[in-house]
């Protein structure tokens, strides 16, 4: 198994800036090329050592994966669409204040999440910075804080469980 998890790693280590570029073009949001990259590695990590002998071109089987995962990820948009028009309106209600006690309490969201975040631990809260305020991807993030890439998405998971929980308790 490690040598088959091993060679599996250094393909994607060396593919993939090009994968990512592949779902780039492909789908519309940074964040959905990012996911996809990542379980395109988790499929990768799943396939049994057995059958890993048997793949002959890890390059091709490693974009034939990529390819399905578009098709997948398609299949859903279609089931859960959200037209522009309806995502326009949605975020034109969240950011114009109705009142001055909606304005008020958008204000105070923000502040207990101020402090929310500033709790969290300095790796979690770092992640988090990175990825939503610099927009910085999970590769890049994992690089500059020296640890995997697994390690930075469960820091995101863990960072926003923890804010929602939170921010709950509050109301």
């Amino acid at each position: 198994m490690p040598e088959a998890l091993g060679a599996w790693s250094a393909l994607f280590a060396e593919k993939g800036a090009a994968l990512s570029g592949y779902f780039l073009r492909r789908v519309k949001h940074r964040w959905d090329a990012q996911d996809l990259v990542q379980e395109v590695y988790l499929r990768l990590l799943r396939i049994e050592p057995a059958d890993a002998a048997s793949i002959r071109n890890p390059e091709a089987y490693l974009f034939t994966v990529a390819a399905n995962l578009i098709k997948e990820h398609a299949v859903l948009r279609q089931q859960f669409p959200l037209a522009s028009d309806g995502l326009e309106e949605v975020m034109e209600r969240l950011s114009a204040p109705s009142s001055a006690e909606a304005e008020l309490d958008r204000e105070l969201r923000r502040q207990r999440l101020g402090e929310l975040i500033a709790r969290l631990p300095p790796k979690c809260r770092a992640v988090l910075v990175m990825h939503y305020r610099d927009e910085l991807s999970y590769r890049a993030i994992a690089e500059q804080l020296s640890i995997s890439t697994h390690m930075v998405k469960k820091y995101i998971v863990k960072g926003l469980a923890a804010c929602r929980q939170r921010m709950a308790d509050y109301e």
